[in-house]
């Protein structure tokens, strides 16, 4: 699953094969089928919601080791950024990669990024309370937070530059300033 993971990652849905796939796990082409009786589309499934909660893992870290929650936001964007440009703009989120891809014509994998990106507006959201934000307002910054890292990666992985995670996450946190209670 992990060879899986990082073709979608890299090559979108569409553009990642059973064949590149069984490759790149060097296993026999069979066991694709053996493991997932649903070929490609229950793999990309799969992946997309084990990729997902490791995703969601690194929201916990970021915020975990930060002082406060402007530092978390800019630690978030400041990895997208290093991991962008250490992997040749290759490695952003695969979540969004499928999304983009499926939302109009597979329902199951479209399902599977929108239960993914619920989790993540659900989780964030109950993580930024500890901040003092009201839920409300948290639910409203872990979305903006998504929506500005997703973006940002398309802009960034198609103009080969980290600009676009800069000016995002400057405007997240301008937004989380904004909420703060103590703003």
């Amino acid at each position: 699953m992990n060879a899986g993971a990082e073709l979608l990652r890299r090559n979108g849905y569409t553009g990642t094969g059973v064949k590149q796939i069984v490759e790149a796990a060097n296993a026999p082409f069979g066991s694709l089928y053996h493991f997932f009786p649903g070929g490609k589309e229950q793999l990309g499934e799969e992946v997309i919601r084990t990729s997902g909660m490791m995703y969601l893992a690194l929201f916990e870290i970021f915020f975990a080791d930060e002082p406060d929650l402007i530092h978390g936001i800019e630690a978030a964007f400041a990895s997208a950024a290093d991991t962008l440009e250490a992997t040749g703009y290759a490695d952003a989120c695969p979540i969004a990669t499928v999304a983009l891809e499926v939302a109009s014509t597979n329902e199951k994998l479209r399902i599977a990024t929108a239960d993914v990106f619920t989790a993540w507006i659900e989780t964030g959201a109950g993580k930024l309370g500890k901040y003092g934000l009201g839920p409300e307002a948290a639910r409203q910054l872990t979305i903006a937070l998504v929506n500005s890292l997703e973006g940002a990666f398309v802009l960034s992985r198609s103009l080969r530059n980290t600009e676009a995670l800069e000016v995002a996450g400057a405007s997240t946190v301008a937004l989380a300033r904004t909420l703060l209670p103590d703003a």
